[in-house]
């Protein structure tokens, strides 16, 4: 299986051309704080001082989980597919907030234990009918994980736009995240597993202790892939895929929660230079994701205490993309304002 070679954005030339640009719009040096940066990310992804925000879209990649077998969620399993129609019918906050922000939204059935037939705005791609119980054995096999990986870089390579953010829906995927980002990481356990769709303290314990001994049972699962195989969900292996097709065509990946971020966790594993091409929406509070934010070196645009995942997160940072491509390509310099510089 070919993995995207990722080329890393640093270009000394292009980031002093930048860091000129944004220094001399009419504005005290560093006034635009965190967009200045942004703005100077973008540049160095699409290897222009004038840079293009077109045809945005979220992907919202569905899956199940077998592990949800071990009383691992609030929720029933039938909460997935439930929610995919609820999405088909532009009723869930995704559907709100990529319509308001004008991007464009595509549901992905990556394993969904449901028949939803042809649906349009449904793109098929099922590897199977949710994974298998990781408490008891891998959730897939390595050649599922490869169709997900496959499938996930297929539909990126087909998609217009210069910015792709990723979403997710899968009853029991906090888990199999935080089992992820607990091998990767090598964080303690405890610091990885939250309520997820609300469990109880009771809860929280009960899915702990699921994850404890499944990763003692499959303790020579260490390598990136392995970790994704033996835990993931196809969900999360189908976005590890999209993403590092999409760093590999120069897009800008607009990261959203947990889950999200710990698709990018293995995707980082496998090629590094990945996180240039990040941006970090928000800070969820679900626990563990801050840390896994730490772990990565991100800092997130928003912190509005969200949980929900969908990408509800990388839709609500979409406006700040604008603002910072149209303040550096709209915004008048000193010179072009006749507009007197700071004192030397």
């Amino acid at each position: 299986m070919h993995i995207p070679h990722i080329t890393p954005t640093a270009d000394a030339a292009l980031s002093q051309a930048l860091l000129d640009a944004i220094d001399n719009k009419t504005k005290p040096l560093g006034s635009l704080g965190r967009l200045e940066a942004l703005a100077a990310q973008l540049g160095l992804i699409q290897r222009a001082t004038t840079v293009r925000i077109v045809d945005p879209a979220i992907l919202v990649f569905a899956g199940d989980h077998g592990v949800v077998a071990e009383g691992v969620s609030a929720y029933p399993q039938d909460v997935t597919w439930q929610m995919v129609e609820n999405f088909l019918a532009e009723g869930a906050a995704i559907n709100v907030f990529a319509r308001q922000n004008g991007c464009a939204l595509h549901v992905v059935d990556a394993g969904v234990n449901h028949d939803f037939g042809p649906r349009p705005g449904l793109l098929d791609r099922k590897v199977a009918k949710g994974t298998r119980n990781f408490a008891t054995e891998p959730a897939m096999s390595r050649q599922q994980l490869e169709a997900a990986l496959e499938h996930g870089m297929a539909l990126v390579r087909d998609l217009p736009g210069t910015v792709l953010g990723f979403g997710e829906m899968g009853i029991g995927n906090t888990t199999a995240a935080a089992a992820i980002m607990h091998k990767l990481t090598g964080l303690p356990l405890p610091h990885c597993v939250g309520a997820g769709t609300g469990l109880s303290i009771d809860g929280i314990q009960r899915k702990q202790q699921v994850i404890a001994a499944a990763v003692e049972q499959h303790a020579g699962a260490s390598d990136p892939l392995d970790v994704l195989t033996t835990f993931g969900g196809f969900e999360i292996a189908m976005m590890t895929g999209a993403m590092l097709k999409a760093a590999e065509l120069r897009k800008v990946l607009l990261i959203d929660g947990f889950i999200v971020t710990s698709a990018l966790l293995v995707a980082t594993r496998l090629q590094p230079a990945i996180l240039d091409y990040c941006v970090f929406a928000h800070a969820s509070s679900e626990n563990g994701h801050r840390l896994m934010l730490d772990a990565l070196g991100a800092e997130p645009l928003l912190q509005l205490g969200l949980r929900l995942g969908e990408g509800t997160g990388s839709a609500l940072a979409l406006p700040l993309l604008h603002a910072a491509a149209n303040f550096l390509n709209e915004m008048a310099t000193f010179a072009s304002a006749q507009v007197s510089t700071g004192a030397q």
